[in-house]
Protein backbone atom coordinates (compact mmCIF):
# COMPACT_ATOMS: atom_id res chain seq x y z
CA UNK A 1 0.00 0.00 0.00
CA UNK A 2 1.57 3.09 -0.71
CA UNK A 3 1.54 6.43 1.46
CA UNK A 4 2.20 10.07 1.35
CA UNK A 5 5.56 11.71 1.62
CA UNK A 6 6.37 14.92 3.49
CA UNK A 7 6.34 16.62 0.23
CA UNK A 8 2.90 15.75 -0.33
CA UNK A 9 1.54 16.62 2.93
CA UNK A 10 3.66 19.98 2.88
CA UNK A 11 2.50 21.06 -0.80
CA UNK A 12 -1.05 20.20 1.05
CA UNK A 13 -0.65 22.54 3.85
CA UNK A 14 0.88 25.47 1.46
CA UNK A 15 -2.19 25.23 -0.42
CA UNK A 16 -4.64 25.65 2.66
CA UNK A 17 -2.29 28.42 4.09
CA UNK A 18 -2.86 30.29 0.62
CA UNK A 19 -5.58 29.07 -1.26
CA UNK A 20 -3.89 29.68 -4.40
CA UNK A 21 -1.80 27.19 -6.70
CA UNK A 22 0.72 29.86 -7.77
CA UNK A 23 1.42 31.15 -4.70
CA UNK A 24 1.43 27.50 -2.58
CA UNK A 25 3.99 26.54 -5.36
CA UNK A 26 5.79 29.59 -4.95
CA UNK A 27 6.06 29.06 -0.99
CA UNK A 28 7.10 25.87 -1.62
CA UNK A 29 9.97 26.86 -4.46
CA UNK A 30 8.52 24.38 -6.94
CA UNK A 31 6.42 25.02 -9.82
CA UNK A 32 2.76 25.37 -10.13
CA UNK A 33 2.39 22.01 -12.38
CA UNK A 34 4.95 20.27 -9.41
CA UNK A 35 2.34 21.56 -6.74
CA UNK A 36 -0.87 20.26 -8.60
CA UNK A 37 0.91 17.48 -9.91
CA UNK A 38 1.67 16.20 -5.94
CA UNK A 39 -1.62 17.16 -4.62
CA UNK A 40 -3.40 14.98 -7.31
CA UNK A 41 -1.16 11.88 -6.64
CA UNK A 42 -1.61 12.43 -2.52
CA UNK A 43 -5.64 12.21 -3.45
CA UNK A 44 -4.94 9.16 -5.67
CA UNK A 45 -3.25 7.64 -2.82
CA UNK A 46 -5.48 8.24 -0.37
CA UNK A 47 -8.75 7.76 -2.40
CA UNK A 48 -10.56 10.90 -1.43
CA UNK A 49 -11.14 14.46 -2.74
CA UNK A 50 -9.04 16.95 -0.97
CA UNK A 51 -9.69 20.21 -2.81
CA UNK A 52 -12.79 22.09 -4.74
CA UNK A 53 -11.17 23.64 -7.54
CA UNK A 54 -13.49 26.20 -9.45
CA UNK A 55 -12.14 29.16 -11.97
CA UNK A 56 -12.38 31.41 -9.32
CA UNK A 57 -11.35 30.01 -6.11
CA UNK A 58 -9.68 27.41 -4.37
CA UNK A 59 -11.07 25.37 -1.10
CA UNK A 60 -10.37 22.36 0.91
CA UNK A 61 -12.71 19.58 1.18
CA UNK A 62 -14.51 18.57 4.49
CA UNK A 63 -11.85 15.54 4.45
CA UNK A 64 -9.44 18.22 3.00
CA UNK A 65 -9.60 20.12 6.23
CA UNK A 66 -9.03 16.98 8.41
CA UNK A 67 -6.57 15.53 6.34
CA UNK A 68 -4.76 19.30 6.81
CA UNK A 69 -4.72 19.25 10.44
CA UNK A 70 -3.16 15.78 10.42
CA UNK A 71 -0.15 16.72 7.75
CA UNK A 72 0.75 19.48 10.29
CA UNK A 73 0.93 17.56 13.34
CA UNK A 74 2.92 14.85 11.19
CA UNK A 75 5.40 17.63 9.68
CA UNK A 76 6.04 19.64 13.06
CA UNK A 77 6.69 16.43 14.74
CA UNK A 78 9.15 15.56 11.42
CA UNK A 79 10.59 18.46 12.34
CA UNK A 80 10.62 17.99 16.43
CA UNK A 81 12.38 14.25 15.20
CA UNK A 82 15.40 16.09 13.33
CA UNK A 83 16.09 18.23 16.46
CA UNK A 84 16.23 14.81 18.82
CA UNK A 85 18.90 14.02 16.89
CA UNK A 86 20.22 17.30 17.07
CA UNK A 87 19.70 18.12 20.45
CA UNK A 88 22.84 15.51 21.25
CA UNK A 89 25.30 18.36 19.66
CA UNK A 90 26.06 21.73 21.63
CA UNK A 91 22.92 24.02 22.11
CA UNK A 92 22.41 26.92 19.77
CA UNK A 93 24.65 25.08 17.31
CA UNK A 94 21.53 24.74 14.58
CA UNK A 95 19.28 27.14 13.13
CA UNK A 96 15.93 28.37 14.97
CA UNK A 97 12.82 29.50 13.83
CA UNK A 98 11.48 32.50 15.64
CA UNK A 99 8.07 34.58 15.58
CA UNK A 100 7.16 37.76 17.31
CA UNK A 101 4.79 39.98 17.27
CA UNK A 102 5.14 43.98 16.31
CA UNK A 103 4.42 45.84 19.24
CA UNK A 104 7.39 43.66 20.76
CA UNK A 105 10.05 43.03 17.58
CA UNK A 106 11.50 46.58 17.26
CA UNK A 107 11.89 46.98 20.92
CA UNK A 108 13.61 43.81 21.75
CA UNK A 109 14.99 42.35 18.36
CA UNK A 110 18.31 44.73 17.97
CA UNK A 111 19.30 44.00 21.50
CA UNK A 112 18.24 40.24 21.58
CA UNK A 113 19.96 39.40 18.03
CA UNK A 114 23.13 40.85 19.19
CA UNK A 115 23.27 39.32 22.55
CA UNK A 116 22.83 36.08 20.88
CA UNK A 117 25.27 36.89 17.98
CA UNK A 118 27.72 37.57 20.64
CA UNK A 119 27.37 34.58 22.88
CA UNK A 120 26.23 32.20 20.46
CA UNK A 121 28.41 33.23 16.57
CA UNK A 122 27.52 29.24 14.90
CA UNK A 123 24.11 29.91 15.19
CA UNK A 124 21.10 31.27 13.16
CA UNK A 125 18.00 32.79 14.63
CA UNK A 126 15.20 33.79 11.77
CA UNK A 127 12.52 35.84 12.96
CA UNK A 128 8.92 36.11 11.19
CA UNK A 129 6.70 39.05 12.78
CA UNK A 130 3.03 38.61 12.41
CA UNK A 131 -0.09 39.30 14.43
CA UNK A 132 -0.62 36.62 17.51
CA UNK A 133 -3.01 34.42 15.89
CA UNK A 134 -0.70 33.72 12.73
CA UNK A 135 2.18 33.04 14.69
CA UNK A 136 0.34 30.34 16.59
CA UNK A 137 -0.44 28.65 13.37
CA UNK A 138 2.48 28.41 12.24
CA UNK A 139 4.08 27.31 15.37
CA UNK A 140 1.58 24.24 14.92
CA UNK A 141 2.57 23.75 11.78
CA UNK A 142 6.25 23.42 12.59
CA UNK A 143 7.33 26.49 10.53
CA UNK A 144 8.19 28.08 13.75
CA UNK A 145 9.91 26.52 16.78
CA UNK A 146 9.70 29.30 19.31
CA UNK A 147 7.75 33.09 19.55
CA UNK A 148 8.23 35.48 21.77
CA UNK A 149 4.55 37.67 22.43
CA UNK A 150 2.52 38.93 25.08
CA UNK A 151 0.74 36.72 27.24
CA UNK A 152 -1.86 35.34 27.85
CA UNK A 153 -2.60 33.84 24.70
CA UNK A 154 -5.11 31.11 24.18
CA UNK A 155 -3.44 27.98 22.26
CA UNK A 156 -3.98 23.89 23.34
CA UNK A 157 -0.89 21.63 24.08
CA UNK A 158 1.89 25.02 24.58
CA UNK A 159 3.89 25.33 26.45
CA UNK A 160 4.67 29.00 27.92
CA UNK A 161 7.55 30.93 30.05
CA UNK A 162 6.69 34.12 31.25
CA UNK A 163 9.65 36.66 31.56
CA UNK A 164 9.02 40.10 32.30
CA UNK A 165 6.07 42.67 33.17
CA UNK A 166 6.03 45.63 30.14
CA UNK A 167 4.44 48.44 31.88
CA UNK A 168 1.68 50.09 29.92
CA UNK A 169 1.58 53.90 29.98
CA UNK A 170 -0.62 56.16 28.96
CA UNK A 171 0.57 58.15 25.62
CA UNK A 172 -1.17 61.70 24.70
CA UNK A 173 -0.52 65.13 23.34
CA UNK A 174 0.67 67.81 25.46
CA UNK A 175 -2.41 69.67 24.53
CA UNK A 176 -4.70 67.55 25.64
CA UNK A 177 -6.63 68.16 28.91
CA UNK A 178 -5.68 64.41 30.51
CA UNK A 179 -2.38 65.11 30.28
CA UNK A 180 -2.47 68.15 32.73
CA UNK A 181 -3.46 65.64 35.58
CA UNK A 182 -0.92 65.54 38.73
CA UNK A 183 -2.06 61.75 39.18
CA UNK A 184 -3.60 59.25 36.49
CA UNK A 185 -5.75 56.72 37.41
CA UNK A 186 -7.25 53.76 34.71
CA UNK A 187 -10.53 55.35 35.73
CA UNK A 188 -9.59 58.30 34.07
CA UNK A 189 -9.65 56.82 30.70
CA UNK A 190 -14.07 56.72 30.42
CA UNK A 191 -15.35 58.85 28.11
CA UNK A 192 -12.27 59.90 26.53
CA UNK A 193 -11.25 59.58 22.72
CA UNK A 194 -8.56 56.74 22.02
CA UNK A 195 -6.49 55.65 19.23
CA UNK A 196 -5.76 52.03 18.78
CA UNK A 197 -4.33 49.50 16.43
CA UNK A 198 -7.07 48.06 14.91
CA UNK A 199 -8.84 43.91 16.09
CA UNK A 200 -5.99 41.45 15.89
CA UNK A 201 -3.29 43.55 17.65
CA UNK A 202 -2.98 41.84 21.37
CA UNK A 203 -1.65 45.33 22.70
CA UNK A 204 -4.82 46.52 22.23
CA UNK A 205 -6.50 44.08 23.91
CA UNK A 206 -4.15 43.34 27.06
CA UNK A 207 -4.05 47.37 27.14
CA UNK A 208 -8.27 47.42 27.77
CA UNK A 209 -7.94 44.45 30.17
CA UNK A 210 -4.99 45.91 32.23
CA UNK A 211 -6.84 49.41 32.17
CA UNK A 212 -10.17 48.07 32.82
CA UNK A 213 -11.22 49.68 29.57
CA UNK A 214 -14.77 49.13 28.27
CA UNK A 215 -14.95 49.43 24.93
CA UNK A 216 -18.81 51.34 25.49
CA UNK A 217 -17.31 53.45 27.96
CA UNK A 218 -14.57 55.19 25.87
CA UNK A 219 -14.76 56.49 22.09
CA UNK A 220 -12.45 55.41 19.43
CA UNK A 221 -11.64 57.75 16.35
CA UNK A 222 -9.13 56.02 14.83
CA UNK A 223 -7.54 52.44 14.30
CA UNK A 224 -4.10 51.80 12.73
CA UNK A 225 -2.46 48.67 11.78
CA UNK A 226 0.55 49.77 13.30
CA UNK A 227 1.95 52.09 16.43
CA UNK A 228 4.38 54.53 14.35
CA UNK A 229 0.40 55.34 13.26
CA UNK A 230 -1.31 55.83 16.09
CA UNK A 231 1.31 57.88 17.43
CA UNK A 232 1.14 60.44 14.72
CA UNK A 233 -2.68 60.39 15.45
CA UNK A 234 -1.55 61.39 19.01
CA UNK A 235 0.42 63.59 18.52
CA UNK A 236 -2.16 65.75 16.48
CA UNK A 237 -4.66 65.74 19.43
CA UNK A 238 -7.15 63.06 17.72
CA UNK A 239 -7.23 60.68 20.76
CA UNK A 240 -5.32 59.56 23.66
CA UNK A 241 -3.31 55.42 23.16
CA UNK A 242 -1.76 53.18 25.52
CA UNK A 243 1.82 52.69 24.83
CA UNK A 244 4.43 49.72 25.96
CA UNK A 245 6.96 51.11 28.20
CA UNK A 246 9.77 48.93 26.16
CA UNK A 247 8.80 51.41 23.13
CA UNK A 248 9.68 54.46 25.39
CA UNK A 249 12.68 53.00 26.52
CA UNK A 250 13.71 52.32 22.99
CA UNK A 251 13.53 55.93 21.79
CA UNK A 252 10.36 55.45 19.98
CA UNK A 253 8.85 58.75 21.02
CA UNK A 254 10.95 61.19 18.77
CA UNK A 255 7.88 63.59 18.73
CA UNK A 256 8.04 66.50 21.04
CA UNK A 257 4.23 66.65 20.89
CA UNK A 258 3.50 63.21 22.87
CA UNK A 259 4.24 62.74 26.48
CA UNK A 260 3.45 59.37 28.51
CA UNK A 261 2.47 59.23 31.74
CA UNK A 262 2.16 56.45 34.05
CA UNK A 263 -0.84 54.82 36.48
CA UNK A 264 -1.13 54.81 40.03
CA UNK A 265 -2.51 51.80 40.40
CA UNK A 266 1.63 50.82 39.90
CA UNK A 267 0.52 47.68 38.09
CA UNK A 268 -0.94 48.28 35.16
CA UNK A 269 1.24 45.96 32.35
CA UNK A 270 1.17 43.39 29.46
CA UNK A 271 3.41 40.07 30.55
CA UNK A 272 5.76 39.37 27.66
CA UNK A 273 6.76 35.28 27.44
CA UNK A 274 7.74 32.49 25.16
CA UNK A 275 5.85 29.78 24.04
CA UNK A 276 6.66 26.40 22.02
CA UNK A 277 5.05 23.38 21.79
CA UNK A 278 4.73 20.60 24.74
CA UNK A 279 6.50 17.82 22.22
CA UNK A 280 9.55 20.10 21.08
CA UNK A 281 12.87 18.73 21.98
CA UNK A 282 14.46 21.94 22.34
CA UNK A 283 13.42 22.83 25.27
CA UNK A 284 16.76 23.40 26.44
CA UNK A 285 17.93 25.65 24.39
CA UNK A 286 14.28 27.95 25.04
CA UNK A 287 15.15 27.65 29.08
CA UNK A 288 18.49 29.33 28.21
CA UNK A 289 17.07 31.77 25.55
CA UNK A 290 14.33 33.00 28.67
CA UNK A 291 17.44 33.51 30.76
CA UNK A 292 19.06 35.78 28.13
CA UNK A 293 15.89 37.53 27.94
CA UNK A 294 15.41 38.42 31.42
CA UNK A 295 19.12 39.36 32.19
CA UNK A 296 18.50 41.67 29.14
CA UNK A 297 15.41 43.08 31.06
CA UNK A 298 16.47 43.22 34.37
CA UNK A 299 19.36 45.53 33.64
Amino acid sequence: MAHPTLKQLKYLVALSDHLHFGRAAQACFVSQSTLSMGIAELENILGVSLIERTNKSVRLTQMGRKINHKARVILAETNDLVFIAQSTQKPFQTEMHMGIIPTVAPFMLPNLLSDIRNLYPEFTLYVREDLSEHLIEQLYAGHLDVLLLALPYPANDIETRHLFDDELLLACCKDNTISQKSTLSTSDLNQQEFVMLEDGHCLRDHSMEACKIHSENIFIRYQATSLNTVIQMVANNIGITILPKMAVDAQFLNHNNVITKSFDEGNVSRSIGLMWRKSSPRVAEFEVLCELIRQRNSV
